[in-house]
């Protein structure tokens, strides 16, 4: 796990739709990251916006994210991840997993953790 070194909040809970997925930009011991967020009801996963086939951005546009049921597509090659586990179940890198990120809520606002 990465050594965290930002002490703000990534955003507001009510930032990221129900259901749905933002990026955000997080300062990590590495230097920034994109930073994938998806929301259901109060809690909140994170993973690196790095798909680990190519090491693109799985976003089609900045913080846009294709979402079927409960999975997360690469906008590039398809790529399919399951939101829970950020593991890769269809396409090029299956078998491969998201890098996690740990993340809490508390007041409304989303941290790393």
């Amino acid at each position: 796990m990465d050594t965290i070194i930002t002490v703000l909040p990534l955003c507001r809970l009510t930032d990221i739709p129900d259901g749905g997925a933002t990026a955000v930009d997080a300062l990590l011991a590495g230097g920034e990251q994109s930073l994938i967020l998806l929301r259901d009801g109060g809690q909140v996963r994170g993973y690196r916006n790095v798909c680990p086939h190519a090491g693109r951005r799985l976003d089609y546009a900045p913080g846009k994210f294709l979402l079927k049921d409960d999975t997360l597509i690469c906008a590039v090659h398809g790529a399919s991840f399951q939101r829970q586990a950020g593991v890769c179940v269809a396409g090029p890198c299956r078998g491969d997993s998201l890098r996690a990120v740990a993340l809490r809520v508390e007041g409304g606002e989303v941290w790393l953790a």
